[in-house]
């Protein structure tokens, strides 16, 4: 890092630490082991951890297992909208509070777009998952189909038009609501979320281990879950009335398991899909967070927990106390 770059990221506030990486490379282990060697406390950087009686499949901590105090955990009922918007402020409350406090907040999760609401300079439109202005736009594109939308869009922001294949209606639609309802082009919060503005002075350690190893360990972990009671969790939760909730494209680990309780789909066949879905979804946090130059890279296919949690400690302290040149 530049000297003057240097200088300027000790001036932001923190100190933070980032803890990141796949499904299943043990995130929650080392990020508490992180947080009571440094005296913080955990901000949770995962989707659908947000989400209450959602703990099994999503590997949430149970209360009496934590070891530090917990933030952006259990926020919302299954059914209540939530965003990264929304998820911004919250974990931002959160870290200014245990900086406050003159803690250490230890961000840990696998959620891309989250970890960098939270330590980012980024904008986002209003965070309801719904609103008026979307159920219109919705209804204009039962109207003018997906090539007279993306039209519609290419009048009002061309730039952003460019950006979103016609086919891609969620897209346009969101583009469209954006200029709407705050000004902001999707094209323009495209480029400035390429910027990668830090928004705290934030060491980041990624974990990451051989991809035969992380892939059993997930495999393990989802059987680890049915005997749990991840069957039993996703029953309460129908019953609950939060089948919308269930079966999202994101919720890996409850999706697949509604057929086998809402008509009888083989257990087996559904276990099968949701260790195939979460080591698709581990390639993909793995490419996101690859992508991003301030991730110091921890193998730790061969390590104890010690000596990760060690290792880890050092390279915490060389990008928060970096030695600069004279």
């Amino acid at each position: 890092m530049p000297e003057g770059a240097a200088a300027e990221a000790q001036s932001l506030p923190g100190p933070v630490v980032a803890v990141i990486g796949p499904t299943g490379v043990g995130k929650t282990a080392l990020g508490e082991e992180l947080a009571g060697r440094f005296g913080g406390e955990i901000v949770s950087a995962d989707s659908m951890q947000v989400y209450r009686g959602m703990d099994v499949a999503t590997a949430k901590p149970p209360v009496d297992e934590r070891r530090m105090p917990y933030h952006c955990i259990d926020l919302v009922a299954p059914g209540e909208p939530y965003s990264a918007a929304l998820y911004q402020r919250d974990a931002r409350a959160a870290i200014d509070d245990v900086l406050a406090r003159r803690g250490r907040p230890v961000v840990v999760g696998g959620t891309g777009l989250y970890v960098r609401a939270a330590l980012d300079e980024m904008t986002f439109p209003k965070g309801e998952a719904a609103s008026p202005v979307r159920e219109r736009l919705a209804a204009l594109a039962g109207e003018l189909g997906p090539q007279g939308l993306h039209a519609r869009l290419a009048e009002f922001d061309p730039d952003s038009a460019a950006l979103i294949h016609p086919n891609n209606t969620r897209r346009v639609i969101r583009a469209l609501e954006m200029l709407d309802g705050s000004g902001v082009s999707y094209a323009a919060q495209a480029a400035n979320f390429a910027k990668r503005r830090p928004a705290y002075r934030t060491a980041y350690v990624g974990l990451t281990m051989e991809r035969f190893v992380l892939y059993e360990r997930i495999d393990r972990r989802v059987d680890a879950m049915i005997a749990g009671g991840l069957l039993d969790e996703v029953r309460g939760l129908l019953a609950a009335g939060y089948r919308d909730a269930l079966t999202a494209t994101q919720a890996i680990g409850y999706k697949e398991l509604v057929p086998v309780l809402e008509s009888g789909a083989p257990l087996a066949e559904a276990v099968a899909a949701i260790k195939q879905a979460s080591r698709r979804y581990a390639k993909r946090q793995l490419t996101w967070f690859r992508a991003d130059p301030r991730v110091a890279w921890l193998d730790v296919t061969e390590l104890s927990p010690a000596e990760a949690a060690d290792a880890a400690e050092r390279l915490v302290e060389s990008v928060l106390h970096p030695v600069l040149p004279h």
